[in-house]
């Protein structure tokens, strides 16, 4: 049996991006986020899952607290599964970056990445 938590949508506002003037102000990114556990019975501890509220504050500690900006969303989603895959109950963590004002050749579409990491 497996379970799964997961966070979706969070929007963060930060400085990201290939090129150098996505750099300059703060642009949307999108998040939805979510683990695959073991899942044991009777699950009664936090201890013995992931609280969403510690992948939200894994979003914040890797995109806001970020010792410098990252170029590719790939090196961001890359950053989030290494915090998120420390828990041992952990066997797969999908990230999605969803970046609304990208630059594109046409103001049209969503941009985003998605990166899949399995034990």
């Amino acid at each position: 049996m497996r379970l799964r938590v997961g966070l979706e949508s969070y929007k963060v506002e930060a400085k990201h991006g290939w090129f150098d003037f996505e750099l300059e102000r703060d642009q949307p990114f999108v998040f939805t986020v979510w683990v695959e556990l073991r899942a044991t019975k009777n699950l009664e501890e936090l201890e013995q899952t992931v609280d969403y509220g510690q992948i939200q504050e894994t979003i914040d500690k890797v995109v806001l607290d970020a010792e410098k900006s990252f170029r590719l969303l790939e090196s961001m989603a890359q950053c989030i599964i290494e915090e998120l895959r420390t828990n041992r109950e952990v066997q797969k963590i999908f990230v999605r970056i969803e970046k609304p004002e990208a630059p594109l050749p046409k103001p049209i579409g969503l941009p985003y990445i998605e990166l899949t990491w399995k034990k």
